[in-house]
């Protein structure tokens, strides 16, 4: 703020001293509104197209795991031979969780 002296106007009228704001008229209240909206579009824009890239990366690399079950091996040991090989493609194999490939087969 700046302080502005005390003036008179052409039609003879006194205008006294005041305070006055030094920002420009063209940046106001109003439009700081309009900028903040304009910030939080273009970030939630960001994060979701971040996070759908991110999606679609790990779509492609499980799509390389073959889709085997239990019914594609005659033995446990088969199938416990394949969830060894590549315990991420294969995590199908282990119902259970204890590491052990299907236990319903016979050995």
């Amino acid at each position: 703020m700046a302080y502005r002296k005390a003036y008179f106007k052409k039609d003879g009228t006194y205008v006294q001293g005041h305070y006055t704001s030094t920002r420009s008229k063209s940046f106001s209240n109003k439009n700081n509104g309009c900028l903040l909206l304009l910030v939080l579009a273009v970030t939630f824009g960001l994060v979701i197209s971040c996070s759908e890239s991110s999606e679609s990366s790990d779509k492609t690399a499980n799509s390389n795991c073959p889709t085997k079950t239990c019914g594609d091996f005659s033995t446990q040991s088969q199938a416990q031979n394949a969830f060894n090989s590549n315990r991420s493609c294969y995590k199908s194999l282990d119902a259970d969780g204890d590491g052990i490939a299907c236990e319903s087969l016979p050995k």
